[in-house]
């Protein structure tokens, strides 16, 4: 039998996704749907929202369709209840769905929330595909008995609901065992299907005509650290592992001095980046998401900035997006606030080492981008790093210690390290194992499995007994929103 008989036949897909802005997620998404077309499938994306002025680029420029239903319902009330919401307009697009296109689609591919499952389950033929990028109930801050009672609720219809899903997806390894500890009743493991990035959008030449660019032009080394200014990402060990390396004599003040340490980056958007050099020398650059209208990301510039000036003596500056004159060379810590694709690509261009601080990061991109960049990367040897980066191959994996981290930091200066082989090392993993064609194989294969009905989701709470109990419960809580509030 030929292998033309053997390849499936194109299917018709549906993406449902809650916010298709700008992020992590929603660019997994875009990727997913664009390498599901790029098999021939036919893919129309469903969202709550879109904003033309905020999303990605095939969104708009007709590469993929859109289809907007439920975006004059609310996110939320009086600053509470987002999940509720979210829950809501969710189910107006599910609702929408089974009214007018009921089984136009072959497979429904659900990420982030899972309510609608079991009613697009129940009332339509189309097989389901859950991606989840990390337990939502992992995520939701709990804070007092009335709000762990109020989450405890969502928490049983997230378990109930994505156990309904005919096929559930994961972002790593890291992800299906936290999936598989949170909801012990799916019997299921996951697959994992790792997010790829599109190389295409890290090989551009570097725009030195850009007056951006020129604004981050040093005559000193660079190390890239890509996260949002948020607390939980620990953007601050990167900080405290370079004043390490001064504070401790760890290596000479004459070679210290040809370094700077650069925080940057934009709101929780495409946070990827590339790589030359600036005569001959380079820049420490940790890349964070930044968006001032976030309470927490202008208070942790600020503790940043603070840390470096008071605690550790080193000279700072700023760059935002109005910012015109370029930072004096002998600035140590340089916080470069939203950077657009042209910085991106030049401090990726310019790097000697990419610090990625989290600790139990669901994947993390950031690892990929830089070792697609050549850079080696230090991590923490915890999460989605462990499946991405090569210890002492492609770059370190070490505790979240500061001293460490500049002992591995030092150990690069040093030419302990091979950070240029490390480098090479790390492109070719890349490419061999992130691409966007061998994550459409991968999809392709979820997908033919999923239509042959080869990986069904098992579970062993489907009885009419839960059922009502959950529907109790959530009336419960609508009764108690409707009367005692």
């Amino acid at each position: 039998m030929s292998s033309e008989q053997h390849e499936q036949p194109p299917l018709k897909l549906a993406f449902i996704h809650p916010d298709l802005g700008i992020g992590g997620a929603e660019r997994l998404v875009v990727d997913a749907a664009v390498a599901a077309q790029s098999k021939g499938h036919q893919v129309t994306i469903y969202t709550s929202h879109h904003d033309a002025n905020h999303c990605f680029e095939e969104t708009k420029d007709g590469t993929l369709t859109v289809r907007v239903i439920g975006d004059s319902l609310p996110r939320h009330i009086f600053g509470k209840f987002y999940i509720v919401c979210a829950i809501l307009r969710q189910m107006a697009l599910a609702g929408w769905l089974l009214q007018y296109n009921r089984n136009t689609y072959d497979v429904l591919f659900i990420d982030q929330l899972s309510a609608c499952i079991p009613f697009l389950k129940w009332f339509s033929s189309s097989r389901v595909l859950f991606y989840c990028h990390f337990p939502d109930k992992l995520l939701a801050k709990r804070g007092s008995w009335l709000r762990e009672m109020y989450r405890q609720v969502f928490d049983k219809l997230e378990e109930l609901s994505t156990g309904l899903a005919d096929t559930i997806v994961v972002n790593s390894g890291f992800t299906g065992g936290m999936f598989r500890r949170s909801f012990p009743s799916i019997l299921k493991k996951p697959r994992v299907l790792y997010p790829p990035i599109n190389f295409d959008a890290y090989d551009r030449a570097i725009d030195l005509s850009d007056p951006r660019v020129q604004l981050l032009d040093s005559p000193k080394k660079t190390l890239l650290s890509i996260n949002r200014f948020e607390r939980k990402k620990n953007v601050e060990l990167a900080l405290r592992a370079f004043a390490e390396l001064k504070n401790s004599n760890m290596i000479p003040d004459t070679v210290f001095c040809n370094y700077r340490l650069v925080l940057a980056g934009n709101s929780k958007a495409n946070q990827s980046i590339e790589k030359p050099k600036i005569n001959n020398v380079s820049i420490f650059a940790c890349v964070g998401g930044y968006d001032k209208r976030v309470q927490e990301n202008v208070d942790y510039l600020n503790e940043l900035d603070d840390l470096a000036t008071n605690t550790f003596h080193l000279t700072t500056a700023r760059i935002f997006t109005d910012t015109t004159t370029r930072p004096l060379d002998d600035a140590q810590v340089i916080f470069v606030c939203s950077f657009n694709d042209a910085q991106r690509t030049y401090l990726l261009a310019n790097s000697e080492i990419l610090l990625y601080t989290p600790t139990n990061e669901h994947f993390g991109i950031t690892p990929v981008e830089g070792m697609y960049a050549s850079v080696p990367v230090i991590a923490t040897n915890t999460g989605g790093p462990l499946e991405t980066v090569k210890d002492k191959e492609t770059g370190l994996l070490l505790p979240p210690d500061p001293k460490l981290w500049a002992d591995g930091i030092g150990g690069f200066i040093s030419g302990e390290f091979d950070g240029k082989a490390m480098g090479r090392n790390g492109r070719s993993h890349v490419k061999s194992k992130f691409s966007l064609p061998t994550f459409a194989d991968q999809l392709d294969d979820i997908l033919e499995e999923l239509m042959s009905g080869g990986r069904p989701t098992k579970h062993y709470y489907m009885n009419a007994e839960f059922v009502i109990r959950i529907v109790v419960a959530v009336a419960i809580v609508y009764l108690w929103y409707q009367y005692c509030l």
